[in-house]
């Protein structure tokens, strides 16, 4: 958190906001804008400036208040089109452009093309007759790169802005100047100018859609959110998706283990699963990590609590046969609203909009069993593995004080002998379930063990799991093996394995 403080006459900055109209800064805010100031909106072109500035002046409209868009660099049919394809219509917003025909005749004396000293105060008396006629409560000024270059010096520029400044200051006008950095980054005359410093920018990736970013580097007088927040523009407008801060969410819950639906994975883990906690399968493709997801989520909804699945690899068709063929049918749980899967796209996704949907499903659908399958396909949506770690420290943590029983799955690559992973999220787990595939009896089977627990006293032993047309079955412990880790253990006795009820010739 980044804090400042300020007073305007008896009363501090923080006690008066307006709203923004963007969906999630005012968050970031901590409640809005101080009113009656000007502020600056950087970002290079294509970052969503306008299309916010625009949310700005509408948010004003709605509130009964007058909108002036001051423009040097679009034209009105432009910004209205802009709005249009939001299905947004900017009739009680005065737009003044001051680039038209007139101004660019070569003949005429206002031909803001030719940078001179008549032509920024004739451009600057323009801005003022017209605020002076309109009385706007709120105006948006594109861009400052126009009056940058009639300006010719740094000391005449920031003079002309320190005028401006203290103009908008003396009419109640809470502004937003529009700069698209065409000059030096963060440019510190404005920075020190402005009361408050709202940074855009996005990133390109070699495989998806660019990565969207905004930042508060300044606010004087208000509690904000520092650091970076994620947001889209889609059609609509701008969502912002603040920074997830996970010690500004506690919720007091039953921390009493809760059943797997199995009782043999119960004992292993020493009771169940834990409200409250986090539990990571760790294992190579294809050995069971998602079925046994599902079978502990089944046990959930069967006690009536909600659920949400993300899946960012298998397609929702494809599981959701599959769950049946295992006697594990959620459909009747998806149709009577207490499950929701997420089929995610991980190259579409930022990490603020994935704790965005994670926390939507926890304080809106009162989701109390979450399930991530898998890590794997959400790592490649992060710009580096540091960054992974970070975002998945603060969403667990949020998802444990909220009480909500998590599950995550992640796969290893290889299938026997020596395992590795993409990223090590071991010491953010409460709990490890450990598969590994071995071979007996020219067969390959599935050997499971809880390796960490923080809050059961959990066995220690190695037991066999087998799907089946019943669902999920969990053996005794295989004391007579060793080296089962490995993928080529010795047998050491006659413990019996766990046999396929429908194969032929065999017993259960």
């Amino acid at each position: 958190m980044s804090e400042a403080s300020g007073t305007t006459g008896d009363r501090t900055d923080a006690d008066i906001r307006i709203s923004t109209g963007v969906s999630g800064l005012n968050e970031v805010l901590g409640g809005g804008l101080t009113p009656d100031r000007l502020y600056l909106l950087e970002g290079t072109p294509g970052t969503g400036k306008t299309t916010l500035a625009l949310q700005f002046l509408l948010e004003g409209a709605a509130r009964n208040e007058r909108s002036l868009y001051v423009t040097l660099s679009e034209t009105a049919d432009e910004l209205r089109a802009a709005a249009a394809s939001h299905g947004w219509s900017l009739d009680e917003i005065d737009i003044y452009e001051l680039v038209n025909e007139i101004g660019l005749d070569p003949d005429s004396e206002q031909s803001i093309l030719h940078p001179s000293e008549i032509e920024l105060g004739e451009t600057v008396r323009e801005v003022i007759a017209r605020v002076e006629s309109v009385k706007p409560d709120r105006v948006v000024f594109d861009s400052l790169s126009e009056l940058r270059l009639l300006a010719q010096s740094p000391l005449r520029y920031r003079r002309q802005i320190l005028a401006l400044k203290q103009f908008f200051s003396k009419r109640s006008c809470t502004v937003l100047m529009l700069d698209d950095r065409t000059s030096e980054a963060g440019d510190p005359q404005l920075h020190s100018i402005a009361h408050g410093v709202i940074s855009l920018d996005q990133t390109p990736r070699e495989f998806g859609s660019e990565r969207r970013r905004l930042r508060i580097i300044k606010m004087r007088g208000i509690r904000f959110r520092g650091g970076y927040h994620d947001f889209v523009v889609e059609t609509g407008g701008i969502e912002i998706f603040p920074r997830l801060i996970a010690a500004d969410h506690h919720t007091t819950f039953d921390a009493k283990a809760q059943s797997t639906g199995s009782t043999e994975l119960d004992l292993l883990l020493g009771g169940g699963l834990v409200p409250g906690t986090n539990t990571l399968l760790l294992g190579p493709s294809g050995v069971g990590k998602t079925t046994t997801a599902l079978r502990c989520m089944l046990a959930a909804l069967d006690r009536g609590e909600t659920a949400t699945y993300y899946l960012f690899d298998e397609g929702l068709h494809t599981l959701l046969t599959r769950a049946a063929s295992l006697g594990m049918d959620v459909r009747p749980h998806i149709e009577a609203g207490r499950l929701t899967f997420k089929q995610i796209d991980p190259a579409e996704l930022s990490p603020g909009e994935f704790a965005a949907i994670v926390r939507e499903a926890v304080e809106a659908r009162g989701s109390t069993f979450i399930a991530v399958d898998s890590l794997n396909a959400y790592l490649h949506a992060m710009p580096g593995e540091e960054y992974l770690v970070l975002q998945m420290h603060e969403l667990l943590s949020y998802l444990n004080q909220s009480g909500v029983t998590t599950l995550l799955v992640l796969g290893q690559h290889g299938v026997v002998g020596e395992m590795r992973t993409d990223v090590d999220l071991s010491y953010l787990s409460d709990c490890i379930l450990l598969f590994r595939f071995f071979e007996s009896r020219a067969e390959i089977r599935t050997a499971l063990s809880v390796v960490k627990s923080r809050v059961n006293a959990h066995e220690r032993t190695i037991r066999e799991l087998r799907l089946s047309n019943d669902g999920l079955r969990v053996g005794e412990a295989l004391d007579d093996f060793e080296g089962l880790l490995t993928g080529l253990p010795a047998y050491r006795g006659r413990v019996a394995m766990l046999s396929d009820p429908d194969a032929p010739g065999t017993e259960a």
